[in-house]
């Protein structure tokens, strides 16, 4: 059996992320799209407040 890697789901909501598109360098007259420009980053602050919800709802 492979051995299981937890944080391989974070890695494939942020490539989910990044499939939208991706950003080109250069490419400046295009509006912002936060879901494409900042997939990791999104990533990252809804699983640290995932974490933070959970740690407070398992203390109590």
């Amino acid at each position: 059996m492979p051995a299981k890697n937890p944080f391989r789901w974070l890695g494939a909501w942020a490539d989910w992320f990044e499939a939208r598109g991706v950003y080109v360098p250069g490419e400046d007259t295009r509006p912002v799209n936060p879901w494409r420009d900042f997939g990791w980053l999104l990533v990252a602050w809804l699983a640290g407040l995932a974490i933070f919800v959970l740690f407070f709802a398992l203390a109590v």
